[in-house]
C-alpha cells in the first residue's frame, strides 16, 4: 500500500498524528569528484568565492531547515541538531557527512539527505570557476534510527 497516495489515487500527506515522539536521527553521505588542484584549493579556502566548506556547512544545515518547503509531502519537523563534515577521501574525492536529529513523530533522513545535496551543490558553485569537470557521484542515506525501524548500511 502507497502512503502518500489515496483511494483515489490522489497525493495526500501522510497523518504523523497518532505516531509516538521519539528521538530519530540520520545520517547521509555525498562525495563529489575533483581536480585534485580544486580540492586543494577548497581544503585551503583559496577559492575566488571565498570559503567553499564553510560555505557549504552553512548551505547543507539551511538547506536541511528547508526540506519541508522544498519536497512535496515531506513534515516540516522540529530539528534538533543538523552538523556537515567532510573528509578528504583521496586526491580528488571529497565526502560529505550529514547528521541529523529530531524529537518527533517521523523521521528526519530526508533532512539529511537535504542537506548533503545541498552541500555538494555549494562545493561545486563554490569550485565551478576553476573546474567544471567536477561530478556529484553519489548521494545516499547511511543510517535511520528511531521510529519502528532502523537501517543502517555501509558507506
Amino acid at each position: 500500500m502507497l502512503t502518500h497516495i489515496n483511494e483515489n489515487g490522489e497525493a495526500v500527506m501522510v497523518d504523523v498524528g497518532g505516531k509516538e515522539i521519539t528521538v530519530r536521527t540520520a545520517r547521509a553521505y555525498a562525495r563529489i569528484k575533483m581536480k585534485s588542484e580544486t580540492l586543494n584549493a577548497l581544503s585551503d579556502a583559496n577559492l575566488k568565492k571565498g570559503d567553499g566548506l564553510s560555505a557549504a556547512r552553512l548551505a547543507g544545515i539551511m538547506g536541511a531547515k528547508k526540506t519541508g518547503e522544498l519536497i512535496p509531502l515531506c513534515h516540516n519537523i522540529p530539528i534538533d541538531k543538523i552538523t556537515v563534515d567532510f573528509e578528504k577521501e583521496s586526491d580528488t574525492r571529497l565526502g560529505i557527512y550529514v547528521n541529523a536529529k529530531c524529537t518527533y513523530k517521523t523521521g528526519i533522513e530526508m533532512e539529511a539527505l537535504t542537506g548533503a545535496s545541498i552541500a555538494a551543490l555549494t562545493v561545486y558553485d563554490m569550485c565551478k570557476a576553476i573546474d567544471r569537470e567536477m561530478i556529484i557521484e553519489e548521494i545516499k542515506l547511511l543510517e535511520k534510527t528511531g521510529g519502528k525501524s532502523d537501517f543502517y548500511r555501509e558507506r
